[in-house]
């Protein structure tokens, strides 16, 4: 059975998509910890990181800095935080959230954004990606 990650790159459920190319993937979180939490995958559906091939691990860095780079240019924060739990879905992914203070990258913290604050962030964030 697909993921739901699976889901979303094959555009079977909605996402706020910010980046995307021949192997990774990039959606703001619907449930962030911050404004602009981003998780990046790999297209192809692998439960846990350390199964990924060394060249599909060493994609999803580079594409997951890049991503990083591109969002700390559009939300104002400290620093772009970097978590990789796998718990809560069996498809790998990056968690990038803007950090501000230690609470943000706790995961019982959590924002609230309307789908038009969605859609502006990842539109920014994706202009960034040159």
């Amino acid at each position: 059975m697909s993921s739901i990650f699976t889901k979303i790159i094959a555009g079977e459920i909605p996402c706020y998509k910010v980046a995307e190319d021949d192997n990774f993937f990039a959606f703001l979180d619907i449930n962030p910890n911050a404004k602009g939490h981003t998780l990046v995958v790999p297209k192809k559906e692998v439960n846990k990181l350390f199964d990924l091939e060394e060249d599909t691990y060493n994609g999803l860095m580079h594409f997951a800095r890049r991503v990083a780079i591109a969002l700390e240019k559009a939300v104002p924060c400290k620093r772009v935080g970097v978590s990789v739990v796998g718990l809560e879905v069996p498809h790998v992914h990056v968690h990038l959230i803007p950090l501000n203070s230690m609470n943000d990258i706790d995961f019982k913290h959590k924002v609230s954004l309307k789908p038009t604050e969605f859609e502006e962030i990842a539109t920014a964030i994706s202009s960034y990606l040159n």
